[in-house]
């Protein structure tokens, strides 16, 4: 059901970046326009990032590696 639901998310995510950069292809040149393409990068980069995660859970079960701290000068 998890994925069903993730699925239906990232479409909906990818669908409105793409009705946003419709949108403003129609606007003129200028402040708005511009406000609009920069929300739907968004949009497309939060769907990507909704994937990543979404395929990091999987990944979860895995013990993670201890990371060694080194103090800068």
């Amino acid at each position: 059901m998890g994925k069903v639901v993730f699925l239906y998310r990232s479409l909906a995510y990818r669908n409105a970046a793409a009705d946003m950069l419709r949108k403003a292809r129609k606007l003129p040149r200028g402040v708005e326009r511009s406000a609009a393409r920069r929300y739907a990068r968004a949009l497309r980069d939060l769907a990507k990032t909704e994937a990543w995660l979404e395929g990091r859970v999987a990944d979860e079960s895995r013990p993670m590696p201890r990371l060694k701290v080194v103090a800068s000068r």
